[in-house]
């Protein structure tokens, strides 16, 4: 039996005609689902008793179940979130100011064996269903308290696809899953809210574009097609000038850019020379250029680059006029940083988490100077730990 999160409206519409309910009642239980926070057909107290009977004769409501939530002391919160074929699944937010940032998982596990990440290490179980992807956010608002009033700021106003798995290897199951969360009636996100990552299945790219309107973001990590196939073996299949010439079919809306995710990782693609590569790949497209410090795991072949190299990278792609952020690490007290994460049946253990950049584009002085503080205190304060 379908999930209720697995409906689009207008699926949903011609379900209720197939169960011989009326198709407005669709609006109905959309209503109470996503914008009350109510996905039990009783509480739904605009329909009989003989409709509420037919939605769960025919629908799935079961919910998955929250096993576990971490709060870091940044603020940053790790669900776990057991499915019902007994598959778990973690999923984190990230609050930074007025914005909160949810990292969805579409699949469980992945096949990709990116070797800097965590995930690689998990064998793919399957892909995430439509329904399974909403519940991570429906699931997220309900414990965040999130289900309120038009006149309350939301907590939670953005979703990034980057958690477990590659999103367009669950292109149908993901792009269903952000037609709900932009259906108007619904979450009603816009697509300047949605973030889509992908490291490199060039078929598929420019239907994000097409299809969806939504940003898009590349896990590139490497402009050298040698290194690249090192540390993401993909590449072999979609090399960078495959890669590129794909994005350059890719429909960017008006005042958008590609997001590009980079970890630097210590004496693999961390030099100058590196740097020039980078900007000479991403030169045709408009771009934000997102550094991410490496968060090492047991067993991890890599080191993070020095502080010193990060510097010295960032500086030199700001000096050709792009924008470039350096993140900083979050959540990593409770195993949510980025490439931390893989799903607890697998070895209670942390996906690959790539999250929103949470230091500000350099250009401004004042900004830089304090990131660079705050970066500094971060890892001499991981240093004296270890």
């Amino acid at each position: 039996m379908k999930h209720i999160f697995d409906y689009t409206r207008d699926q949903l519409k011609a379900q209720m005609k197939d169960v011989g309910l009326k198709p407005f009642r669709a609006d109905q239980a959309w209503q109470w689902i996503y914008q009350k926070g109510l996905a039990d057909p009783e509480a739904m107290t605009n329909l009989g008793a003989g409709d509420k009977a037919k939605l769960q004769e025919n629908i799935n409501f079961k919910l998955p179940e929250v096993t576990a939530e971490q709060k870091a002391a940044d603020g940053v919160i790790k669900w776990l979130f057991k499915l019902e074929d007994g598959q778990e699944i973690e999923t984190v937010f990230i609050p930074q100011g007025k914005r909160g940032t949810l990292c969805v998982s579409s699949q469980v596990g992945c096949t990709l064996t990116c070797r800097f990440c965590h995930t690689g290490t998990q064998a793919l179980a399957r892909n995430l269903t439509a329904g399974e992807i909403i519940a991570q956010v429906w699931l997220a608002k309900r414990q965040l308290e999130d289900f309120t009033d038009a006149d309350t700021a939301r907590k939670l106003t953005n979703i990034v696809f980057m958690g477990m798995g590659e999103p367009l290897y669950n292109k149908d199951n993901v792009f269903d899953a952000c037609r709900i969360l932009m259906d108007e009636k619904g979450f009603a996100m816009g697509g300047r809210k949605i973030t889509i990552s992908t490291s490199g299945v060039a078929p598929e790219i420019a239907d994000i574009g097409e299809d969806l309107g939504v940003n898009l973001a590349v896990s590139l990590h490497s402009a050298d097609n040698e290194t690249r196939t090192k540390i993401m073996p993909l590449n072999k299949k979609y090399p960078l000038e495959v890669l590129q010439e794909s994005l350059k079919n890719f429909r960017l809306r008006e005042n958008r850019r590609i997001t590009w995710e980079y970890v630097l990782l210590k004496g693999v693609n961390d030099s100058m020379e590196d740097a020039e590569k980078l900007l000479k790949f991403i030169k045709p497209f408009p771009s934000l250029v997102n550094l991410i410090p490496f968060n090492p795991w047991p067993g991890s072949p890599f080191e993070c680059s020095d502080l010193e190299a990060q510097k010295a990278f960032r500086n030199r792609i700001a000096k050709a006029g792009v924008d470039v952020t350096l993140r900083l690490t979050r959540g990593e007290d409770i195993l949510a940083a980025c490439g931390q994460l893989r799903s607890e049946s697998s070895g209670r253990s942390t996906v690959s988490l790539e999250y929103p950049s949470v230091v500000a584009v350099y250009g401004n002085e004042k900004q830089k100077k304090l990131s660079e503080e705050k970066l500094k205190v971060k890892i001499e304060s991981t240093e004296g730990d270890s």
